[in-house]
Protein backbone atom coordinates (compact mmCIF):
# COMPACT_ATOMS: atom_id res chain seq x y z
CA UNK A 1 0.00 0.00 0.00
CA UNK A 2 1.31 3.44 -0.91
CA UNK A 3 2.26 5.61 2.01
CA UNK A 4 0.43 8.92 2.10
CA UNK A 5 1.91 12.13 3.41
CA UNK A 6 0.49 13.29 6.73
CA UNK A 7 -1.85 16.28 6.51
CA UNK A 8 1.04 18.64 7.30
CA UNK A 9 3.52 16.94 5.00
CA UNK A 10 4.02 16.27 1.33
CA UNK A 11 5.38 13.19 -0.45
CA UNK A 12 8.73 15.04 -0.61
CA UNK A 13 8.94 15.60 3.15
CA UNK A 14 7.74 12.05 3.81
CA UNK A 15 10.51 10.70 1.54
CA UNK A 16 13.16 12.78 3.29
CA UNK A 17 11.95 11.78 6.75
CA UNK A 18 11.81 8.09 5.78
CA UNK A 19 15.39 8.30 4.46
CA UNK A 20 16.60 10.01 7.64
CA UNK A 21 17.85 13.01 5.66
CA UNK A 22 18.13 16.32 7.51
CA UNK A 23 16.17 19.16 5.91
CA UNK A 24 14.69 22.54 6.76
CA UNK A 25 11.25 23.64 5.60
CA UNK A 26 10.87 27.17 4.26
CA UNK A 27 7.15 27.92 3.98
CA UNK A 28 5.98 31.22 2.52
CA UNK A 29 2.76 32.77 1.31
CA UNK A 30 2.56 32.17 -2.43
CA UNK A 31 1.26 35.07 -4.53
CA UNK A 32 -0.89 33.67 -7.38
CA UNK A 33 0.12 36.70 -9.47
CA UNK A 34 3.84 35.84 -9.28
CA UNK A 35 5.35 35.35 -12.74
CA UNK A 36 8.01 32.86 -11.59
CA UNK A 37 7.49 30.44 -8.71
CA UNK A 38 11.22 30.00 -8.16
CA UNK A 39 12.12 33.68 -8.27
CA UNK A 40 9.20 34.40 -5.95
CA UNK A 41 10.54 31.87 -3.44
CA UNK A 42 14.06 33.34 -3.53
CA UNK A 43 12.75 36.88 -3.10
CA UNK A 44 10.21 36.18 -0.36
CA UNK A 45 12.62 33.96 1.58
CA UNK A 46 15.54 36.38 1.09
CA UNK A 47 17.79 33.63 -0.30
CA UNK A 48 20.33 33.98 -3.11
CA UNK A 49 18.78 32.88 -6.43
CA UNK A 50 21.80 30.65 -7.07
CA UNK A 51 20.75 28.48 -4.07
CA UNK A 52 17.08 28.14 -5.02
CA UNK A 53 16.47 25.50 -7.71
CA UNK A 54 13.48 24.85 -9.93
CA UNK A 55 12.33 21.40 -11.00
CA UNK A 56 11.44 21.13 -14.67
CA UNK A 57 9.94 18.13 -16.44
CA UNK A 58 11.23 17.46 -19.93
CA UNK A 59 10.63 14.90 -22.63
CA UNK A 60 13.76 13.11 -23.82
CA UNK A 61 13.45 10.49 -26.56
CA UNK A 62 9.77 9.95 -25.75
CA UNK A 63 10.26 9.58 -21.98
CA UNK A 64 9.95 12.07 -19.16
CA UNK A 65 12.99 13.27 -17.23
CA UNK A 66 13.73 15.93 -14.62
CA UNK A 67 16.06 18.92 -14.80
CA UNK A 68 16.94 20.77 -11.58
CA UNK A 69 18.50 24.18 -12.19
CA UNK A 70 18.97 27.45 -10.27
CA UNK A 71 16.06 29.88 -10.60
CA UNK A 72 18.64 32.49 -11.63
CA UNK A 73 18.99 30.77 -15.02
CA UNK A 74 17.18 28.59 -17.52
CA UNK A 75 17.40 24.94 -18.43
CA UNK A 76 19.67 24.22 -21.40
CA UNK A 77 17.65 21.48 -23.07
CA UNK A 78 20.50 20.36 -25.33
CA UNK A 79 22.85 20.00 -22.34
CA UNK A 80 20.24 18.03 -20.41
CA UNK A 81 19.68 15.70 -23.38
CA UNK A 82 23.44 15.17 -23.64
CA UNK A 83 23.69 14.38 -19.92
CA UNK A 84 21.13 11.61 -20.48
CA UNK A 85 22.77 10.31 -23.65
CA UNK A 86 20.12 11.72 -25.98
CA UNK A 87 20.25 14.18 -28.87
CA UNK A 88 17.44 16.55 -27.90
CA UNK A 89 14.92 17.35 -25.25
CA UNK A 90 11.78 19.49 -25.08
CA UNK A 91 9.73 20.81 -22.20
CA UNK A 92 7.13 18.24 -21.14
CA UNK A 93 3.42 18.78 -21.49
CA UNK A 94 2.30 20.38 -18.19
CA UNK A 95 -0.54 17.88 -17.72
CA UNK A 96 1.85 14.96 -18.28
CA UNK A 97 4.29 16.46 -15.77
CA UNK A 98 1.55 16.76 -13.15
CA UNK A 99 0.30 13.20 -13.77
CA UNK A 100 3.81 11.73 -13.63
CA UNK A 101 4.88 13.54 -10.47
CA UNK A 102 1.62 13.84 -8.54
CA UNK A 103 2.39 17.52 -7.96
CA UNK A 104 0.87 20.73 -9.33
CA UNK A 105 2.89 23.08 -11.52
CA UNK A 106 4.86 25.45 -9.34
CA UNK A 107 5.01 22.78 -6.66
CA UNK A 108 6.80 19.96 -8.48
CA UNK A 109 9.52 18.60 -6.24
CA UNK A 110 12.31 16.35 -7.46
CA UNK A 111 11.61 14.27 -4.33
CA UNK A 112 8.68 11.97 -3.63
CA UNK A 113 7.35 11.94 -7.18
CA UNK A 114 4.53 9.51 -7.94
CA UNK A 115 6.73 7.89 -10.59
CA UNK A 116 10.48 8.55 -10.51
CA UNK A 117 12.13 9.88 -13.66
CA UNK A 118 15.78 10.14 -14.71
CA UNK A 119 17.06 13.30 -13.01
CA UNK A 120 19.87 15.72 -13.83
CA UNK A 121 20.93 18.32 -11.25
CA UNK A 122 22.92 21.31 -12.46
CA UNK A 123 26.58 20.96 -11.50
CA UNK A 124 26.49 24.35 -9.71
CA UNK A 125 24.70 22.59 -6.83
CA UNK A 126 27.94 20.79 -5.99
CA UNK A 127 29.47 24.13 -4.94
CA UNK A 128 26.77 24.72 -2.32
CA UNK A 129 26.55 23.58 1.28
CA UNK A 130 22.75 23.54 1.00
CA UNK A 131 20.23 24.20 -1.75
CA UNK A 132 16.48 24.73 -1.86
CA UNK A 133 13.97 22.84 -4.02
CA UNK A 134 10.20 22.78 -4.05
CA UNK A 135 8.70 20.97 -1.11
CA UNK A 136 5.82 19.57 -3.12
CA UNK A 137 3.37 22.47 -3.07
CA UNK A 138 3.37 26.13 -3.99
CA UNK A 139 4.68 28.17 -1.08
CA UNK A 140 6.96 25.49 0.40
CA UNK A 141 10.65 25.01 -0.25
CA UNK A 142 12.95 22.42 1.30
CA UNK A 143 16.58 23.16 2.15
CA UNK A 144 18.92 20.18 2.04
CA UNK A 145 22.45 19.16 1.12
CA UNK A 146 22.95 18.70 -2.64
CA UNK A 147 24.53 15.28 -2.05
CA UNK A 148 21.34 14.10 -0.31
CA UNK A 149 19.14 15.29 -3.19
CA UNK A 150 21.42 13.60 -5.73
CA UNK A 151 21.48 10.35 -3.77
CA UNK A 152 17.73 10.18 -3.14
CA UNK A 153 16.78 10.96 -6.74
CA UNK A 154 19.55 8.88 -8.31
CA UNK A 155 20.51 12.01 -10.21
CA UNK A 156 23.51 12.70 -12.35
CA UNK A 157 25.11 16.13 -12.30
CA UNK A 158 26.02 18.13 -15.38
CA UNK A 159 26.21 21.79 -16.41
CA UNK A 160 22.59 22.08 -17.63
CA UNK A 161 21.78 25.69 -16.63
CA UNK A 162 21.87 28.38 -19.27
CA UNK A 163 21.60 32.13 -18.79
CA UNK A 164 18.27 33.60 -17.84
CA UNK A 165 16.38 35.03 -20.81
CA UNK A 166 14.30 38.19 -20.66
CA UNK A 167 10.74 37.46 -19.63
CA UNK A 168 11.56 34.10 -18.00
Amino acid sequence: MARKAPASGTPATVALTAAGVPFVLHPYTHDPAAESYGLEAAEVLGIDQARVFKTLMVEVDGSLAVGVVPVSGNLDLKALAGALGAKKAAMADPAAAQRRTGYVLGGISPLGQRQASPTVVDASALDLETMLVSGGRRGLDIELAPADLIRLTGAVTAPIAGPRRAGH
